[in-house]
Order: structure tokens, then C-alpha cells, then sequence
């Protein structure tokens, strides 16, 4: 929870040009040479740069989190690309979810019924190395045009069952304050779109992006909400708690989507703690997601029993609200699968069996319906 630590290498930055969240993003560190200047890279780290994997981009706030002492520092994992990102397995796919089948106009996904995915940007503050959309993000830093939008918004103002709009990329907080206003209020003026959710991983790789000035812009779009992606306690730093209560204060809802990463989070000891720490900050934790089948990220994955287990052992061991749902986003395009203990054991037309979180069995008797119509 404590503050970042400030780098020799940035001794001469200015407060101001710190917190700069402009200044955070031009800055941001991508070679083997700049990164060396702060954290020695191991053999395995340097090969990981080689060859045409997935880009690397680093904001010096993200980087000053890492333990250089420490080859597993969770936040080190997450933003330095190792050599077992140069193997791909043969159960991987470069577009596991198969987004590209499912996008009738450029940058628009629509794979649910009553919802659709604006991709606005394929730029991102950090390029974290377990990326779903590794296949196309970081290679072309631009926004999205006028022309694309405008293709958007026609796709969705003929297709009446969409009232759910979420704005991701990339990263949609790498656009400007006006850039981003645009987008929001040509989704907003379609009558028939009742909410829309950013999704944005800026207030832990790049916490000082928001501002009372974005704040007070995305209050003006409401209801809006925001989905974040924190993936470990480490990352909560003073600097993110901040960020998190402007929005909150601003009156946006906050859902945290963790993806379960090997070797970093994947233990139930660190998800109690990540997920009591984000009702403090007042933000649900919403989603824990299986890592996607995504081509080279197979050192990344757990097995599916290790969600499993961490949701049992959340579920009754902690409020409610502290316990997201795990899920598995089924390749193909299959969409979001909730998995999770077994607590129905049988069920019959007369009753069902059940099994709460310490173990102990119960029956449930069904609705006998011989009372009649009592209304």
C-alpha cells in the first residue's frame, strides 16, 4: 500500500512531469537497453525480447513497482517478457475467442445477444504480457477514426437489441479527455443503448490518467461503468487508491476483473487479500478469468481446479460481496462460462441436496403445490 519509489534514473523528474500522466506514456520503456538501467535482466528476460513476439511497453510508474531483486516479483512477471513467450503450444489459438469472426465492422465485436465490444484504441499504457489481444495490440499506436466510429454507430442504431456497449481496446485511457468524449457521447446519443463500461487497466499501470477533469467528463455519460484489472495486492499502491476514489466519488461503479496467472496470483491467500483490499477501495470484485488460450501464454495458465479451489475457499469464508465468479471465456467464441464448486449434490421434483462451504449436507423441499391459488 505504500508509495511508489522513485528511480535514479528519473532523480531529475519533477513532481509535475511524474504525475503527468502524458509524461508517463511518452515515457514509457520498451528495450532490453532502457530497462537494463533499472533492473538487471536475466538470460531467460532478454531472450523474451527477441524475435517478433508481442510489443513491450513499460510507463516508468509501473516499472519503479518492481522488485529488482526478486526474478518472481509478481509485477515483474507481468511486464517483462521471458523466452516461453517465443513457444507457442498446440492448444493455443492467436485469436482464442475468436473476436475476428464475430466483428461485422472494424472495431466492433458482437458476440452476445444484448451487448457489443467497441475497440477503441489498440494502445495500451503497459503491454501486459498475458494480453488476450496480443495479436493486434501495441503494433499500431493510433485511435479510432471517424470513419470507423461512424460505422459503429450506424451498426448499432439498426440493431435495437443492443443496449449494453463496452468501450475497451487496447486501452481506451490512453485517448485524450476530448478523443474519449467523442466516442462517448456519439454511443450516448443512440436511444436505445442504456449503459456503457469502459474497460481500462490505467489506474494501476498509469494511476495519475485520472483526473477531477476525466471524472467530471465520464459523470456526464452516466450510467457508465468501469471495469478495472488488478491482479495483485502489490499493485495497490497509494498512488491507485487515489485514482480509484475519484471515480468512485464521481459516481461510477467499479468491477475488477483478475485474470489468474501462474506463479503470481494463483493462490487463495493472495486473492483474499486482493479482493478485501478492493472493497476498501470500493471496487467489486466482479470476475476471476481463466487465462485465455492465447498463442505462447501457455506458461501463464493453471489448471482450472486451481480457480476452483480458491473460489471454495472463498465462498462463506468471506462476505459475500468479496467473492467474484470464476470464469472461462470458452475458445471459439463461446462466450463467458461460470465455473465453480459443487453445492447442488442431487434434485429431485420433491427436493434438492445441498452442501454448504464447511461441508455439512442439507435438504431443501421443493414447492409442494397443493395449496392452490391463494391470490
Amino acid at each position: 500500500m505504500s508509495a511508489v519509489r522513485k528511480i535514479n534514473l528519473w532523480h531529475d523528474v519533477s513532481k509535475k512531469d511524474w504525475t503527468d500522466w502524458r509524461w508517463q506514456f511518452r515515457n514509457r520503456l520498451a528495450s532490453v537497453e532502457d530497462i537494463q538501467k533499472i533492473i538487471l535482466l536475466t538470460e531467460n528476460e532478454i531472450k523474451g525480447f527477441c524475435g517478433q513476439g508481442f510489443a513491450v511497453g513499460i510507463t516508468p510508474y509501473f516499472l519503479s513497482l518492481i522488485d529488482p531483486t526478486d526474478v518472481n516479483c509478481p509485477i515483474r512477471r507481468q511486464a517483462i517478457p521471458t523466452s516461453c513467450e517465443l513457444i507457442p503450444s498446440s492448444d493455443e489459438f492467436k485469436d482464442p475467442l475468436a473476436e475476428e469472426t464475430k466483428s461485422p465492422v472494424p472495431n466492433l465485436i458482437h458476440r452476445y445477444p444484448d451487448r457489443v465490444v467497441v475497440l477503441v484504441t489498440e494502445t495500451c499504457n503497459m503491454y501486459c504480457r498475458h494480453c488476450t489481444r496480443r495479436r493486434r495490440v501495441g503494433f499500431k499506436e493510433e485511435a479510432l477514426t471517424s470513419e470507423h466510429l461512424d460505422l459503429i454507430v450506424d451498426y448499432i442504431s439498426r440493431h435495437h437489441e443492443v443496449r449494453d456497449v463496452l468501450i475497451t481496446g487496447g486501452d481506451p485511457l490512453v485517448l485524450s479527455d476530448s478523443k474519449l468524449e467523442r466516442i462517448l457521447r456519439a454511443i450516448r446519443q443512440i436511444e436505445h443503448v442504456e449503459i456503457i463500461r469502459i474497460g481500462t487497466r490505467a489506474p494501476v499501470t498509469n494511476p495519475f490518467r485520472i483526473t477531477e477533469e476525466l471524472t467530471h467528463m465520464l459523470h456526464k455519460y452516466q450510467p457508465l461503468w468501469m471495469n478495472v484489472q488488478i491482479n495483485h495486492p502489490k499493485e495497490i499502491t497509494c498512488e491507485v487508491e487515489h485514482a480509484v476514489s475519484l471515480l468512485a466519488d464521481a459516481g461510477i461503479p467499479l468491477g475488477n476483473q483478475t485474470v489468474l496467472l501462474k506463479g503470481i496470483n494463483d493462490s487463495v491467500e493472495i486473492q483474499k487479500k486482493l479482493v478485501h483490499l478492493l472493497l476498501r477501495l470500493r471496487v467489486r470484485p466482479y470476475y476471476i478469468y481463466q487465462c485465455d488460450l492465447v498463442e505462447c501464454l501457455e506458461h501463464f495458465r493453471t489448471p482450472v481446479a486451481k480457480g476452483i479451489e480458491i473460489i471454495e475457499n472463498l465462498q462463506g469464508h468471506t462476505s459475500g460481496l468479496a467473492v467474484p465468479t470464476f470464469v472461462i471465456d470458452a475458445p471459439g467464441g463461446g462466450g463467458k462460462i461460470p465455473v465453480g464448486p459443487q453445492y447442488l449434490i442431487s434434485q429431485t421434483p420433491e427436493k434438492v441436496i445441498l452442501r454448504n462451504y464447511e461441508g455439512a449436507i442439507f435438504t431443501y423441499p421443493e414447492p409442494k403445490g397443493n395449496k392452490g391459488d391463494c391470490i
